[in-house]
């Protein structure tokens, strides 16, 4: 986010879905990888990492999509807008799609994952890229530089 404003809000495109988040995101990033550009029909999907406390669904009921997996997909049942998702063993986080936040313009990727399956004409203006998901011993490092850099 480009802003200081730790509150923000989002829903699915026909709004029936609706949420808010009141934290700054932890980090933001880019996915290249094909189950990404399969469910947003795009190159990527854009994100935001949050702390689960500070989000909330406020109207509507979403469901699960995607592969049904540990990592879980949440999707509006109506229009189907990919939402948000929940990561495998990381229930401590929701990671939303920032083009479903009202303040869509304010994200930008700090990092890109998943570069080996990206489309060749793809580019972001992402700081870090990655092959697959950056090692579990680089994220305070990336945590730390992107919270130093939004502040």
């Amino acid at each position: 986010m480009t802003d200081s404003n730790a509150y923000a809000t989002g829903q699915c495109r026909c709004g029936q879905v609706r949420f808010e988040v009141a934290s700054e995101p932890l980090m933001t990033m880019t996915c290249h990888c094909t189950g990404c550009q399969q469910m947003t029909a795009s190159a990527f999907s854009l994100s935001a990492l949050h702390p689960s406390g500070g989000f909330k669904v406020t109207s509507g009921e979403p469901v699960i999509g995607g592969l049904h997996g540990a990592t879980r997909h949440y999707f509006c049942a109506h229009c189907m807008s990919w939402l948000f998702t929940r990561p495998e063993g990381m229930d401590e986080f929701v990671n939303i799609r920032a083009t479903m936040m009202d303040n869509a313009q304010s994200y930008s990727p700090f990092i890109e994952t998943y570069t080996d399956e990206k489309l060749p004409w793809a580019t972001t203006p992402a700081v870090h890229s990655f092959s697959k998901f950056p090692a579990p011993e680089q994220f305070p490092a990336l945590l730390s530089e992107f919270a130093n850099r939004s502040a």
